[in-house]
């Protein structure tokens, strides 16, 4: 069986590790909107920006 000749670091192995991602992403429901959004992020809804709910930023119209 192989063994290795030196002790892997903790830093090392976990370098190692960090590029195994999840396969999907996770998304959420907002509950003033109900549209589907990834957690954590702001997101646009009929011309609104939303962040935790609240309405953050209206988006401007030029006439």
């Amino acid at each position: 069986m192989a063994h290795p000749k030196r002790k892997i670091s903790r830093t090392r192995r976990d370098k190692r590790r960090t590029h195994v991602k999840g396969t999907a992403k996770q998304l959420v429901v907002c509950s003033t909107t109900g549209e589907m959004h990834l957690p954590h992020r702001a997101h646009w809804h009929e011309g609104k920006l939303y962040y935790k709910g609240k309405v953050v930023m209206e988006k401007e119209v030029l006439a």
